[in-house]
Order: structure tokens, then sequence, then C-alpha cells
């Protein structure tokens, strides 16, 4: 997945809990910022907090790039994490289906939650994952 020009409108280093709510902050502050309705900004919040999550607790911590787009506006996530990867994305995005003892809601879920979804992976070779949303 390619990264916009420019810089993002922030980035945040995925190493310990805390580092989740700075996540949901920066993506929230954003979509304050470009006047996103309140519920299309609790779904990408949301979406944002279950793909974090992910990387810290299944990729060993990541990073997580913000970006602000424009024509039409929406906005990007870039989340990536150097993890043992996903072996079968297509079971893991399957509801039910968890590593962690969870309800298996949250790859699926998030996916559910934002407008255009992409994720890679592979094992040994960590995650990505692209979420966009139109204001």
């Amino acid at each position: 997945m390619n990264r916009p020009p420019g810089e993002p409108a922030a980035r945040v280093e995925l190493c310990r809990e805390r580092d989740l709510a700075a996540a949901r902050l920066a993506v929230s502050k954003l979509l304050d910022a470009m006047g996103a309705r309140a519920l299309r900004k609790t779904r990408f919040v949301t979406a944002v907090s279950e793909i974090a999550r992910n990387a810290l607790d299944h990729g060993g911590g990541g990073t997580l790039e913000v970006w602000q787009l424009a024509r039409p506006a929406r906005i990007r996530v870039l989340c990536r994490d150097a993890g043992p990867g996903i072996a079968d994305l297509e079971l893991a995005l399957t509801d039910g289906f968890s590593t962690a003892r969870s309800m298996g809601k949250g790859l699926g879920g998030a996916r559910r939650l934002v407008d255009e979804f992409r994720i890679e992976s592979r094992p040994g070779g960590g995650t990505t994952v692209e979420m966009v949303s139109k204001l």
C-alpha cells in the first residue's frame, strides 16, 4: 500500500496501551477539524481503535499514520506492524474467529465500519491495514 504524497497529519507509534488513546485522539481531532458528522466519526474512530489494538496485541506494536485527503474530502489511516502476520486473512476476517479468546469481531467489524478497507499480511512479514472514510 502506497503512502499519499506529503506528510501525514498525524503519526502515532503504537508501543504501549496509552498509545491506543493517542491514536483515537489523533483521528478524532482530524475528523473534527474536517467537519465530519458524529456518526461517521464514531464509526471510524472505533475501527481505528480495533486495528491499533490488533497491531499492539498481535503485532508487537507498530505505527499508525493519519492522512487528510481532498476531492472528495475523506480521512485515511495506515496502520503497520512487523509482527508474525496473518496466515489466513479470509479466516481472520470471519466473525467469531479469534486467536485471543475474544469475540472475534475486530477485523471484520472494522471492515464494516469504514468506506474502504484493505489488508496485506504474510506470515513472518507483518500486517498493514488501510482504512478510508468519507465525511
